[in-house]
Protein backbone atom coordinates (compact mmCIF):
# COMPACT_ATOMS: atom_id res chain seq x y z
CA UNK A 1 0.00 0.00 0.00
CA UNK A 2 1.03 3.59 -0.70
CA UNK A 3 1.55 6.05 2.08
CA UNK A 4 -0.63 9.10 2.47
CA UNK A 5 2.17 11.38 1.22
CA UNK A 6 2.69 9.24 -1.91
CA UNK A 7 -1.05 9.41 -2.65
CA UNK A 8 -1.01 13.21 -2.28
CA UNK A 9 2.05 13.47 -4.53
CA UNK A 10 0.44 11.25 -7.16
CA UNK A 11 -2.80 13.23 -6.96
CA UNK A 12 -0.90 16.49 -7.38
CA UNK A 13 1.06 15.06 -10.30
CA UNK A 14 -2.15 13.92 -12.05
CA UNK A 15 -3.83 17.24 -11.30
CA UNK A 16 -0.87 19.16 -12.77
CA UNK A 17 -0.74 16.90 -15.83
CA UNK A 18 -4.48 17.25 -16.58
CA UNK A 19 -4.49 20.95 -15.81
CA UNK A 20 -1.58 21.60 -18.18
CA UNK A 21 -3.22 19.52 -20.91
CA UNK A 22 -6.44 21.42 -20.46
CA UNK A 23 -4.77 24.83 -20.30
CA UNK A 24 -2.15 24.31 -23.01
CA UNK A 25 -4.11 21.91 -25.18
CA UNK A 26 -7.10 24.15 -25.52
CA UNK A 27 -5.44 26.37 -28.13
CA UNK A 28 -4.12 23.52 -30.22
CA UNK A 29 -7.45 21.67 -30.14
CA UNK A 30 -9.45 24.66 -31.25
CA UNK A 31 -7.72 26.42 -34.14
CA UNK A 32 -10.41 29.08 -34.43
CA UNK A 33 -8.39 31.16 -31.93
CA UNK A 34 -5.77 31.60 -34.65
CA UNK A 35 -8.43 32.98 -37.04
CA UNK A 36 -9.67 35.75 -34.78
CA UNK A 37 -8.18 39.01 -36.07
CA UNK A 38 -6.37 41.30 -33.71
CA UNK A 39 -8.49 44.38 -33.11
CA UNK A 40 -6.55 46.37 -30.56
CA UNK A 41 -3.10 47.83 -30.98
CA UNK A 42 -1.70 49.91 -28.17
CA UNK A 43 -0.73 53.47 -28.98
CA UNK A 44 3.01 54.05 -29.16
CA UNK A 45 4.55 55.76 -26.17
CA UNK A 46 6.03 59.24 -26.50
CA UNK A 47 9.58 57.89 -26.43
CA UNK A 48 8.87 55.50 -29.34
CA UNK A 49 9.57 58.09 -32.03
CA UNK A 50 9.72 55.67 -34.96
CA UNK A 51 6.37 54.10 -34.07
CA UNK A 52 4.84 57.58 -33.64
CA UNK A 53 6.05 58.62 -37.10
CA UNK A 54 4.80 55.36 -38.63
CA UNK A 55 1.38 55.92 -37.08
CA UNK A 56 1.21 59.51 -38.37
CA UNK A 57 2.28 58.47 -41.87
CA UNK A 58 -0.17 55.57 -42.08
CA UNK A 59 -2.99 57.85 -40.92
CA UNK A 60 -2.07 60.44 -43.58
CA UNK A 61 -2.01 57.79 -46.31
CA UNK A 62 -5.39 56.45 -45.15
CA UNK A 63 -6.94 59.93 -45.23
CA UNK A 64 -5.48 60.62 -48.69
CA UNK A 65 -6.97 57.37 -49.99
CA UNK A 66 -10.37 58.22 -48.50
CA UNK A 67 -10.31 61.73 -49.96
CA UNK A 68 -9.57 60.33 -53.44
CA UNK A 69 -12.74 58.21 -53.13
CA UNK A 70 -14.86 61.33 -52.51
CA UNK A 71 -16.65 62.91 -55.43
CA UNK A 72 -15.35 66.33 -56.37
CA UNK A 73 -17.57 69.22 -57.46
CA UNK A 74 -17.26 68.42 -61.18
CA UNK A 75 -18.20 64.77 -60.63
CA UNK A 76 -21.22 65.80 -58.54
CA UNK A 77 -22.35 68.20 -61.29
CA UNK A 78 -21.94 65.43 -63.87
CA UNK A 79 -23.97 63.04 -61.71
CA UNK A 80 -26.76 65.60 -61.31
CA UNK A 81 -26.78 66.24 -65.09
CA UNK A 82 -27.05 62.49 -65.81
CA UNK A 83 -29.81 61.99 -63.24
CA UNK A 84 -31.75 64.94 -64.64
CA UNK A 85 -31.29 63.70 -68.21
CA UNK A 86 -32.58 60.20 -67.36
CA UNK A 87 -35.53 61.18 -65.18
CA UNK A 88 -38.70 59.14 -65.62
CA UNK A 89 -41.99 60.92 -66.19
CA UNK A 90 -44.48 61.79 -64.81
CA UNK A 91 -43.05 64.15 -62.22
CA UNK A 92 -44.39 63.80 -58.71
CA UNK A 93 -45.45 67.37 -57.97
CA UNK A 94 -42.26 69.38 -58.32
CA UNK A 95 -39.98 66.41 -57.76
CA UNK A 96 -38.14 64.63 -60.59
CA UNK A 97 -38.19 60.83 -60.30
CA UNK A 98 -36.15 57.99 -61.80
CA UNK A 99 -36.99 54.32 -62.28
CA UNK A 100 -34.62 51.41 -61.68
CA UNK A 101 -33.81 50.88 -65.36
CA UNK A 102 -32.71 54.48 -65.86
CA UNK A 103 -31.01 54.41 -62.45
CA UNK A 104 -28.78 51.59 -63.73
CA UNK A 105 -28.08 53.47 -67.00
CA UNK A 106 -26.91 56.50 -65.00
CA UNK A 107 -24.76 54.17 -62.87
CA UNK A 108 -22.96 52.88 -65.98
CA UNK A 109 -22.29 56.40 -67.28
CA UNK A 110 -21.45 58.10 -63.98
CA UNK A 111 -17.94 56.68 -63.58
CA UNK A 112 -16.09 54.34 -61.25
CA UNK A 113 -16.30 56.53 -58.12
CA UNK A 114 -20.10 56.56 -58.32
CA UNK A 115 -20.46 52.81 -58.91
CA UNK A 116 -20.85 52.08 -55.17
CA UNK A 117 -24.09 54.14 -55.03
CA UNK A 118 -25.90 52.42 -57.87
CA UNK A 119 -27.00 49.22 -56.16
CA UNK A 120 -30.40 47.59 -55.79
CA UNK A 121 -30.08 47.91 -52.01
CA UNK A 122 -29.69 51.70 -52.13
CA UNK A 123 -32.51 52.02 -54.68
CA UNK A 124 -34.80 49.96 -52.44
CA UNK A 125 -33.78 51.99 -49.38
CA UNK A 126 -34.89 55.20 -51.11
CA UNK A 127 -38.08 53.74 -52.62
CA UNK A 128 -41.18 55.22 -50.96
CA UNK A 129 -44.79 54.52 -52.00
CA UNK A 130 -44.37 55.63 -55.62
CA UNK A 131 -47.01 53.90 -57.78
CA UNK A 132 -44.49 53.61 -60.65
CA UNK A 133 -41.64 52.16 -58.56
CA UNK A 134 -39.38 55.20 -58.82
CA UNK A 135 -37.19 57.14 -56.43
CA UNK A 136 -36.70 60.88 -56.07
CA UNK A 137 -33.64 62.16 -57.91
CA UNK A 138 -33.13 64.80 -55.22
CA UNK A 139 -33.27 62.24 -52.40
CA UNK A 140 -30.75 60.03 -54.20
CA UNK A 141 -28.42 62.96 -54.88
CA UNK A 142 -28.61 64.06 -51.23
CA UNK A 143 -27.85 60.46 -50.20
CA UNK A 144 -24.73 60.45 -52.39
CA UNK A 145 -23.58 63.78 -50.98
CA UNK A 146 -24.01 62.55 -47.38
CA UNK A 147 -22.39 59.14 -47.89
CA UNK A 148 -19.77 60.09 -50.45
Amino acid sequence: KKSEQELKDEEMELFTKYYMEWKGGRKSDNISYANIPRFYYRLPAEDEVLLQKLREESRAVFLQRKSRELLDNEELQNLWFLLDKHQTSPMMGEEAMINYENFLKVGEKAGPKCKQFFTAKIFAKLLHNDPYGRISIMQFFNYVMRKG
